[in-house]
C-alpha cells in the first residue's frame, strides 16, 4: 500500500487585498492582530506585510507629553474638631422599647 503525503501549499493573496488589509491597519487605535484575526491572516504576515509596503502602524499607547503629565499637588487637610458620636442601643420586646444612649469616650463602661 502506497500512502502519499499531501504536499504544504501556500496560500496566495492578491495585492488588492494585502493593500486593503494594510490600509485598515494603518488607521488609528487599530489592533494589527485584530485585523489579522477577522481577515483570516496570520498576524505576522500582515505585519511583514506593513513593513514592506514602508508603513507603520500607529502606536496603540497613547503617550502624553511631559507638560501635559498630571502634577502631584500637596494638599493640607485640616482636622475639625468633632465630637464624637454616640453609643446607641434601642432594644425592643413586644410594645416596649428601651433606648440607650452613651458617650463614645466612655465605651468601656458601656460594656459594663
Amino acid at each position: 500500500m502506497n500512502i502519499e503525503k499531501p504536499g504544504r501549499r501556500r496560500r496566495t493573496h492578491q495585492e488588492e487585498f494585502k493593500q486593503a488589509v494594510v490600509e485598515a491597519c494603518c488607521e488609528p487605535g487599530v489592533s494589527v492582530s485584530g485585523i489579522a484575526l477577522a481577515n483570516g491572516v496570520n498576524a505576522n504576515q500582515v505585519r511583514r506585510w506593513v513593513r514592506e509596503r514602508g508603513f507603520t502602524p500607529p502606536c496603540r499607547r497613547e503617550v502624553l507629553p511631559t507638560s501635559a503629565m498630571p502634577v502631584f499637588v500637596p494638599l493640607t487637610i485640616q482636622a475639625e474638631a468633632k465630637p464624637l458620636p454616640d453609643i446607641h442601643l434601642e432594644l425592643r420586646r413586644c410594645d416596649a422599647t428601651v433606648t440607650i444612649r452613651w458617650p463614645l469616650g466612655a465605651a468601656d463602661e458601656c460594656g459594663t
